[in-house]
């Protein structure tokens, strides 16, 4: 992998009468990078892969060519250009307007060209995957899913670290993606990162990178993950599975915010956002002793979490499957009543991600039948139902029947219960701490919780609310 680039980079080279396409190979020899030879008289065959960032190296004796046929192709392409020029003529608009900025001289070394080529590379990646994945609205209609967005708007531009809990499959890297996007510095890189998917003893290299012959194999400098990201956002997902010798070196990265690569003496610095995402209590594991007390009080400065799909009821199973179906079909005017009726009741275990391949496979059904076949779209909810069953999950939504001595609670009002208990163990159920953090009256939520049927709802000797040691991560 190239410095910071993802993917292998074309360089398509118009030499002239130079020899510069030779240099660049012998520049980048070792690097993901495929130096092409572009005929002065025509434009670039077709066929490269639109997915790897593409940069152009042109010498200014081939602009005035009238040969020169590959400038409306870079421009359609919007590829960026490397000007090689036998003298510094950067001064001097008559050579080098705006759109000529990026330039090297005729001498230029291998250490200049890796890193204008490398720079302007990792911009035009970040360009093409923010037009390419440009995320879609998030639906919002429930109330407890409004109150996720607001809160997160809220705490968008703080540079502060957010953790997000969530079931898997919520859409927690969503929120994520939503708090750098509002962010002052969204123009920066938002780099995501499984860290349950991190290979055992490369956590170094991943995270940290290498330098040059740091190890069999490295070829050239690396950047790990912190230098990616900085200038941005860094999202860790699943961080309760990172082992404890990990979470020192992290917990050190944010407290001095300064790396140093494997193989490397000099530090580096780091500056990003934190947001790492869990669908594991890690105040149990802080108790187990299996996650670092000082760690989670780092990551967990600013508290976000994710309601489920039936915390976020039939309104929006339904408006996100409409929403899922419409990019995978080009209309969807007839879409009967029955089928949206039968999601919003169908109790999704894997939350959106779940509800996503039931898109996927009512979408197949209505391209390959030409109508919306009942018989073969059930068969999709019967699978769900006999998973629902090893899993020891209900297929249905229907809320269970509550204890004869309390009324049953409305879908609105079990999503605010949930909201409250959210709060409520975030900190620590101290109720004066958990009112403040809901932005309510301490009287106000004493009335949630009696109304909500929350334990500790009753009486008022104690500030101290719920499990006996609950306050012991506050």
């Amino acid at each position: 992998m190239t410095a910071g680039i993802s993917e292998e980079i074309d360089l398509y080279v118009w030499e002239g009468a130079s020899d510069i396409a030779v240099r660049a190979e012998r520049s980048l020899a070792g690097y993901d990078v495929n130096v092409m030879r572009a005929e002065l008289g025509m434009a670039p065959p077709g066929g490269r892969d639109p997915n790897r960032p593409m940069v152009a190296m042109v010498s200014v004796t081939v602009m005035s060519d009238a040969r020169f046929g590959g400038g409306e192709w870079l421009a359609a392409q919007g590829t960026p250009v490397i000007w090689v020029a036998a003298e510094e003529r950067g001064r001097d608009p008559r050579f080098y307007p705006p759109a000529y900025s990026h330039t090297l001289p005729l001498s230029f070394t291998g250490a200049e060209l890796r890193a204008l080529l490398f720079r302007l590379a990792g911009a035009a990646q970040q360009a093409a995957h923010t037009s390419a994945h440009a995320p879609k609205p998030l639906v919002a209609v429930s109330a407890p899913m409004r109150e996720l967005l607001s809160e997160a708007e809220m705490f968008a531009d703080c540079r502060t670290s957010v953790l997000i809990h969530g079931e898997t499959g919520v859409g927690k890297e969503r929120i994520a993606r939503l708090l750098h996007d509002r962010a002052t510095w969204s123009a920066g890189p938002f780099v995501a990162v499984n860290c349950g998917a991190v290979p055992e003893g490369l956590f170094e290299a991943h995270f940290f990178g290498h330098a040059k012959g740091a190890f069999t194999g490295a070829v050239g400098a690396h950047k790990g993950y912190f230098e990616q990201a900085s200038g941005g956002t860094l999202f860790l997902d699943e961080i309760g599975d990172l082992p404890l010798y990990q979470q020192v070196k992290l917990l050190r990265v944010l407290e001095q915010n300064v790396i140093t690569r494997l193989g490397a003496t000099t530090e580096v610095a780091v500056d990003f956002r934190l947001v790492a995402a869990t669908n594991r209590d890690l105040r149990k594991r802080v108790a187990s002793g299996d996650f670092r007390a000082d760690l989670y009080y780092r990551l967990a400065v600013i508290e976000l979490y994710v309601p489920t799909l039936e915390e976020r009821g039939p309104e929006d199973k339904a408006a996100i499957f409409k929403a899922l179906l419409e990019r995978e079909l080009p209309d969807v005017s007839d879409l009967p009543q029955w089928l949206v009726e039968r999601v919003a009741a169908t109790r999704f275990a894997g939350n959106v991600r779940e509800l996503s391949n039931v898109v996927e496979w009512v979408a197949i059904v209505r391209r390959q039948c030409g109508n919306w076949n009942r018989e073969r779209i059930e068969r999709v909810f019967e699978r769900l139902a006999d998973c629902s069953r090893i899993l020891g999950v209900p297929a249905s939504a229907a809320p269970a029947p509550a204890a004869a001595q309390h009324p049953v609670l409305s879908e609105a009002e079990q999503a605010e219960r949930a909201r409250v208990m959210v709060a409520l163990e975030a900190n620590g159920w101290r109720r004066q701490d958990t009112a403040a953090y809901l932005g309510i009256s301490r009287k106000v939520l004493w009335e949630k919780m009696r109304k909500l049927q929350i334990a500790g709802g009753q009486g008022e000797s104690a500030d101290m609310l719920g499990p006996g040691d609950g306050g012991a991560y506050s």
